[in-house]
């Protein structure tokens, strides 16, 4: 546009030199020739623009949005359009506890009342792009600080009203996924009527009351020491089986033992049994009569 006015005030310049000095007449027709090439230079390069990469660009002409978008690469258009650029690659926004992170600095967590009336803190996540054929609209509606107006906002409030149907330990254990995707659903249907397609919801983090949180490590030390000692006594009752076993095999073995032993085996085993033995020396056995003696031969 500055080359454009350039060529402007040189033209006006050559036929104002034309009328006041007759003399400068000669170099007249140089100067408006100056001033045209400068205007059609200006003309071709504002009719030019490059649009970056995962941009789009929206066409404004005195206040008036066009519905047609320019692609990302190089375009035509009309020198008095101003184009605004919006980014329709993923965005995300960050609500933090934490100070160093997020859109704003400081505690930006969500605070909710859980349906048991304590307060929980929120740390949430939301990733999101702009639909390429809805930021005409978008300009129209919203203006380009769609995060402020639209994000934060939609965001901040579903989390609020969703967190009261569940109690705090819930939301931060056995109900924290149902929680996310009922938030999920809530808050991609408000984007997509704004224009806006939301990827993912990520729930960071979730902070109870020192009182619930203590509450919630009692209960787990509880159950692991109760974990334990059902392991001390499966292995308890484990063990007592085995004695149960073992001496149920004994009892079986000597009662099979006491049925085939008759005497004689007994007198054979005894005789074998003293007769290995290096100490022996003289032995009687029963009354004498029917009963062998041993003696030693060392």
């Amino acid at each position: 546009m500055f080359i454009i006015i350039l060529g402007v005030v040189v033209l006006i310049i050559g036929y104002t030199v034309a009328r006041v000095n007759y003399q400068a007449q000669r170099y007249t027709g140089l100067i408006k020739g100056a001033g045209f090439g400068l205007i059609v230079i200006g003309l071709l390069l504002t009719s030019l623009i490059q649009i970056e990469p995962g941009e789009v660009g929206v066409q404004k002409l005195f206040g008036k949005v066009s519905d047609r978008i320019l692609e990302s690469g190089l375009n035509i258009k009309n020198p008095l359009v101003i184009i605004v650029p919006f980014d329709i690659r993923t965005q995300n926004y960050t609500m933090s506890g934490v100070e160093t992170e997020g859109e704003i600095s400081g505690d930006d967590a969500i605070r909710v009342l859980s349906a048991d009336g304590l307060e929980v803190i929120i740390d949430l996540t939301v990733l999101y792009k702009v639909v390429p054929t809805e930021a005409p609209r978008i300009l129209r509606e919203i203006g380009t600080d769609y995060k402020n107006i639209i994000v934060r906002p939609i965001c901040r409030t579903k989390i609020r009203d969703n967190a009261v149907y569940y109690d705090a330990v819930a939301l931060y254990s056995s109900k924290r996924d149902e929680f996310q995707d009922r938030i999920f659903k809530g808050i991609e249907a408000d984007f997509k009527n704004r224009g806006l397609l939301l990827e993912q919801l990520l729930v960071r983090n979730i902070t109870l009351p020192a009182s619930v949180k203590t509450a919630i490590e009692s209960k787990i030390n509880a159950e692991q020491e109760a974990q334990k000692m059902t392991f001390v006594l499966q292995k308890e009752k484990q063990e007592a089986e085995r004695k149960r076993v073992e001496a149920q095999g004994i009892a079986d073995y000597q009662r099979i033992i006491s049925l085939s032993l008759t005497d004689k085996q007994l007198q054979y085993e005894m005789i074998k049994a003293i007769t290995n033995s290096p100490n022996a020396k003289l032995i009687i056995m029963g009354d004498g009569k029917n009963t062998p003696i041993i003696l030693n031969g060392n």
